[in-house]
């Protein structure tokens, strides 16, 4: 067995002894052996070591020391400490202003780095990741995130191979040196914590535009890239061209320097950072045009663009005290990001798709061992906070803040809280206390929702009076035991309601004019009075809180909402639950069809010309495996595959004649347009399609082909790839495969979706395919795009990653066990498709608890990984 790591408890948090006013930097950049010098201004904290009596411990990790100082003394080795975490000097020697100073000089090997957190280089560049515990990895520092310090950089390094410098704040000198070095230095006037310090030096390419804010100052916005990609960011510039816009309009945020830069880098673990004024971000999440991004990659890009600019404010300007906070920062500002798209698009559409990812696969973080709570307890590596809990359910939380406020209130909560919090280190009660001064409302009750793992479930039934005019909605509300809390207490559960009479039409609510009721107990009851009719309840419209619930709604009423509720979501949902019925119906017995009733409703979406056709392409789409994973007792991954597709083959059997003529009404006109109306269209087309080519027939199979090499977009040419190189047909699938490589063999995302798409595929032989892609030219092991596009699309395929003869397992945990000494952050993530193992039936769970117990007992076995899949075995 592995050594069992320390577990970080959040009642653990202490402040720092020490504080450090400043930081300077001096990096001579080389590639083998980097030097870097560190000068710290340093305090005691009077808090807590008025006196300066307690060690000072500096975090460091792979790194070695050249040099220490203090207050310009050399120190010997008697006077400090290290081990492999850290540098300790007991005795601290303080100047006359109660401050001293700490330089340093150690080497580090960016070259080596493979991890990718510190210093290290991708694509012949530098570049840095510091969040979470990045930062130790450079130098030696107090690498927490209540330690904000203003820091001055100076970079040195050579001219020819890296002439770009950049680093945070305003560049304030550059200059020319001997041996074809050149040196830059930046000075960044706002204290920050180490996570959001960066660099990155090489030979890189800008596109330079500026905003001119409110108040009527200048911003030299600029976006690096390869060369290569100069005509792939255009998207990227308008998209932080309107974040700054939206954000100056909904929460009176401006930025606050002269300069903001974007660098593109391919090799990253995560999507982006928001390193202040040098966002470093993962080229999936900048380059797009339409000849090579689909519309879902140029809104990805847009999304991405906006929520790390908003982190000036929310995580920059106010930061996370600690990092079981980290919902702090990443929830609010996923819930600004939502709602920036929202706005820039379609919001039923949106609102769709953030419930569908929230349901999928944020509801099964929740069931399973590695269910937390939004405010984590403990902990054994930061890495692993970075999850859909911390960040979705708990952008959730903010929405329902501003549900229960209503929007005014809520506006004026987090303009108190910026503005009594800027520049400071603070915690989610400082965000809940802004919210509760803001509004005068005890919310004590509502941040359960912080402490209690979970997805509460809602019962409800309703109760018609006719004599009384009433109608009664009972509530009921459980949660299922997490492994941090067994005996939940009542959450409160905003419940966005109406109720439809018997033309569809909404019947005013005389108990609450917003449309929301509020569920705070075990059991409730609401009264509506002067309902003239028996109404049909619309629940949890725009889906007002993250929960589960049952109505007993017939198969008539959910048909009645479908068609009738004026809540777009609501009509969605009710789509969506006569879909999951059905398929749940067939998965529990194969020899139930596909309901008649259910292929009519699709039947009149297909030929309603009135209705909106990005809600029409939406409730077109049947729930994925995935979800309905979550909805059986025992997973049975082969049923629930045939099932869905029995389906599809027999909704496109009885549509043919309405799929086809919607197919080609919807025909692109003119040139590609990202607004809403064209993407609509694209995606209902490629939905139809998508049904016609289940039936393999030729003629369908001719018109993806036409569709292929025809289109004029990227969006319709992958539709049509994907579905040709899913084919039965293997002389179609194994031409189109290869003409699409020889295609775009230059284009490196590209690329991963051609990787993600043969990995993904529900044809035999796919792990076969899959092993042989690891080996492919166009494989890079040390990119996590490509990791992610192979690897981790495979574990998301659960006809072949679950075969019953436990191979995809075994190829998971060898994967995993490969990357455990080069990227366990990385390694740590992939571990997350063997979580519910406890849900297939006794052989498949054998089959993964020997590949989970074949990882944990690894020698050297890192802390990321450890702490994940012991989570699993103790489930």
């Amino acid at each position: 067995m592995s050594r069992v790591p320390k577990t970080i408890r959040l009642t653990d948090y202490r402040p720092s002894d020490y504080f450090i006013d400043t930081t300077a930097m001096d990096f001579k950049l080389e590639p083998q052996a980097t030097r870097v010098k560190t000068k710290l201004t340093l305090r005691p904290n009077m808090n807590c070591n008025p006196d300066a009596t307690r060690p000072l411990i500096l975090d460091g990790k792979d790194i070695s020391l050249i040099t220490i100082s203090m207050n310009n003394r050399i120190l010997n080795q008697s006077e400090y400490t290290i081990d492999e975490n850290t540098l300790s000097i007991p005795r601290i020697d303080l100047l006359e202003n109660n401050l001293f100073e700490i330089e340093t000089e150690v080497e580090i090997h960016p070259d080596t780095n493979t991890s990718l957190e510190g210093l290290y280089i991708s694509n012949g560049m530098f570049c840095t990741q510091c969040e979470a515990e990045g930062f130790r990895r450079i130098t030696y520092y107090l690498d927490r995130p209540d330690i904000m310090s203003k820091f001055s950089i100076y970079m040195d390094a050579d001219q020819q191979t890296y002439p770009v410098l950049l680093s945070n704040g305003n560049p304030v000198e550059t200059k020319e040196l001997e041996n074809n070095r050149h040196f830059a230095k930046w000075v960044d006037p706002y204290p920050k914590p180490s996570y959001l310090f960066a660099l990155v030096a090489g030979d890189l390419y800008c596109h330079e535009d500026f905003f001119i804010t409110k108040h009527g100052n200048k911003v030299t916005l600029r976006i690096f890239v390869e060369k290569k990609d100069l005509n792939k960011i255009d998207h990227a510039m308008h998209s932080l061209k309107q974040a700054f816009a939206w954000d100056e309009k909904t929460y009176n945020r401006l930025y606050d320097l002269d300069i903001f830069n974007i660098v593109a880098v391919s090799h990253f673990n995560m999507g982006a950072m928001e390193n202040k004024s040098l966002n470093i971000f993962n080229t999936s999440c900048v380059l797009a045009n339409p000849e090579t991004a689909t519309d879902a990659a140029h809104d990805r890009v847009r999304d991405v663009i906006a929520h790390e600019y908003f982190h000036n404010w929310s995580g920059n300007r106010v930061t996370c005290r600690d990092w079981h906070q980290l919902s702090l920062k990443e929830g609010f500002t996923v819930y600004r990001d939502a709602s920036f798209s929202a706005d820039h698009g379609s919001p039923v559409v949106k609102r769709i798709e953030d419930a569908t990812q929230l349901r999928t696969f944020q509801f099964k973080e929740d069931s399973g061992p590695t269910a937390h709570a939004v405010l984590p307890k403990e902990v054994q590596s930061f890495d692993n906070f970075y999850t859909l809990t911390i960040y979705e359910k708990g952008a959730e939380i903010i929405g329902m803040y501003r549900t229960l406020l209503g929007s005014e209130t809520f506006f004026k909560g987090t303009e108190l809280y910026f503005n009594r919090h800027d520049g400071q280190a603070v915690t989610i009660e400082d965000f809940s206390k802004a919210m509760e001064d803001a509004s005068g409302t005890d919310l004590s009750q509502f941040r359960l929702w912080y402490h209690q793992a979970g997805t509460p479930h809602v019962t409800l039934s309703g109760e018609y009076n006719e004599s009384r005019k009433t109608f009664l909605l009972h509530a009921e509300q459980t949660c299922r035991p997490t492994p941090e809390t067994q005996d939940k207490k009542p959450f409160v559960i905003p419940l966005r309601i109406g109720l439809l009479d018997q033309n569809g039409l909404d019947i005013p609510l005389r108990i609450t004019q917003k449309g929301v009721v509020n569920i705070t107990e075990s059991k409730q009851t609401f009264t509506f009075n002067n309902v003239p009719h028996k109404p049909i309840p619309s629940l949890f419209r725009h889906f007002s809180a993250p929960v589960t619930y049952f109505y007993p709604y017939t198969r008539e009423e959910l048909l009645f909402l479908m068609k009738n509720d004026s809540d777009g979501f609501n009509r969605w949902d009710a789509c969506r639950k006569l879909a999951e019925t059905m398929l749940l119906e067939m998965i529990s017995d194969d020899r139930n069809q596909a309901s008649g009733s259910f292929i009519e409703a699709y039947r009149t979406l297909l030929t309603d010309n009135t209705l909106d056709k990005a809600m029409v392409a939406e409730m077109l789409r049947l729930p994925g495996e995935a979800y309905l994973s979550q909805r059986v007792d025992e997973i049975d991954p082969d049923a629930i595959h045939q099932s869905r597709e029995k389906a599809r083959q027999a909704i496109a059997e009885s549509l043919q004649s309405e799929l086809v003529e919607t197919y080609k009404a919807n025909e692109n006109i003119g040139p590609y347009d990202l607004a809403v109306e064209h993407k609509a269209r694209r995606a209902l087309r490629n939905i139809c399609l998508s049904y016609l080519c289940a039936l393999e027939l030729p003629e369908y199979l001719k018109l993806a082909k036409t569709q292929y090499y025809s289109a004029g977009n990227m969006t319709d040419k992958q539709a049509a790839f994907t579905l040709l190189a899913h084919s039965k047909t293997q002389i179609i699938r194994k031409k189109i495969i290869t003409d699409f490589y020889e295609t775009y063999n230059n284009d490196k995302l590209i690329i991963n979706t051609w990787f993600q798409t043969q990995a993904i595929s529900p044809l035999p032989g796919t792990l076969d395919v899959v092993k042989n892609l690891l080996v492919h030219p166009a494989f890079d092991p040390k990119s996590p795009n490509d990791i992610r596009s192979i690897v981790g699309a495979f574990a998301s395929n659960a006809k072949y990653f679950h075969s019953t003869d436990g191979l995809g397992y075994v190829f998971l945990s060898d994967y995993i066990i490969r990357l455990n000494s080069t990227n366990p952050q990385i390694a740590a993530r992939l571990v997350i498709p063997f979580a519910q193992w406890k849900k297939y039936n006794a052989h498949r769970q054998q089959l993964m608890k020997k590949e989970l117990e074949r990882i944990v007992n690894l020698k050297g076995l890192s802390t990321n990984i450890f702490e994940q899949v012991s989570r699993c075995l103790l489930n």
